[in-house]
């Protein structure tokens, strides 16, 4: 009688096979990591120091509504945004421009100054500091430091179960996540209060 050797079922993928999908995995999650934090540096001390610090009087706030269709009821969700318009004036003088718009946190009455930043030719943003800054550009970092954590883990590993996983493997990824995690709480809440 013959005896066969190897799989027995046809289309069933050798274990190497799925780590190696495990370190591709990996790898993606380790480019969506640094992508972030690249992100968080541009959004975040790099706008800020690049821009135009001024002020602009109010000369008009409205409120803008949509509305949203939600899948899983049939109400419909309604966001507003608060704008306010008026003129925008740099503090050095560089700049001055007659119709600026910001998407403002409160209604303002005509005549308010807001601390506001030229961040291009037509964008304007509310001028949170320094601090404000570096809060934006720590939550895109810790953000971004959780899939680098787990790309890491999986282009070591593969995520692969036929490797012994042992505690001492595996506390260094799982403490860097978690410090990510209150990174990013913190810096989300420091950015809400700057």
């Amino acid at each position: 009688m013959t005896q066969v050797h190897g799989n027995t079922t046809p289309n069933a993928t050798a274990p190497g096979d799925r780590s190696n999908l495990g370190r591709l995995i990996g790898a993606a999650l380790i480019l969506v990591g640094l992508v972030l934090m690249a992100l968080g540096a541009y959004l975040g001390p790099y706008t800020y120091a690049t821009s135009t610090p001024g002020k602009l009087t109010v000369d008009t706030c409205t409120v803008d509504y949509k509305y949203r269709s939600s899948t899983s009821s049939s109400s419909r969700k309604k966001t507003k945004t608060r704008w306010c318009y008026g003129t925008f004036t740099a503090t050095d003088g560089s700049a001055k421009d007659l119709n600026a718009e910001l998407k403002s946190d409160a209604l303002h009455q005509r005549g308010y100054v807001i601390e506001a930043l030229k961040t291009g030719d037509t964008s304007y943003r509310l001028d949170r500091g320094w601090i404000g800054a570096i809060a934006i550009g720590c939550a895109w970092f810790f953000g971004g430091l959780m899939p680098l954590t787990i790309g890491v883990l999986g282009a070591t590993t593969g995520f692969s179960s036929t490797e012994p996983w042992s505690r001492r493997r595996f506390r260094p990824y799982l403490i860097t996540t978690l410090v990510a995690g209150v990174g990013l709480i913190s810096s989300l809440l420091v950015g809400l209060f700057a």
